[in-house]
């Protein structure tokens, strides 16, 4: 088993790694929308919160030996459902013809205040 603990400038701060690798597959821990250079909280628009998280959600999927297209599973939380269909949008537009198992889970508060977070299981 392997841990990825170190992605772009962000370093896991908590008790968790930001992936665990175990025989070919890879479990991303939950990601927010955190800018991986500056390590700056990225709040704003739904749209701009998902991107980000996404975007994270590639970069530690690579730092892991894997990529995007093999992703299996996004399990997403939102804090209000009615963000949904902007949320779809944009995971659509970065999936694009790769479509992964997927779960929203809608939520009344998630940590620091961001909108969404998600996180994801791939294989290598």
């Amino acid at each position: 088993m392997e841990s990825v603990l170190e992605v772009g400038n962000l370093k896991s701060n908590g008790h968790y790694a930001f992936a665990t690798i175990h025989q070919n597959t890879v479990y991303v821990s939950g990601q927010f929308a955190i800018n991986p250079e500056t390590t700056e909280k990225e709040f704003g628009p739904i749209e701009k919160e998902t991107l980000q998280a996404l975007k994270n959600v590639e970069m530690i999927v690579e730092a892991a030996g894997s990529q995007k297209e093999k992703i299996l599973r996004m399990t997403l939380y939102i804090s209000d459902i009615e963000l949904w269909d902007k949320v779809d949008a944009v995971y659509t537009e970065f999936f694009g013809e790769h479509k992964p198992a997927r779960t929203i889970v809608p939520t009344n508060e998630l940590h620091f205040g961001f909108k969404i977070e998600m996180d994801a299981i791939a294989y290598i």
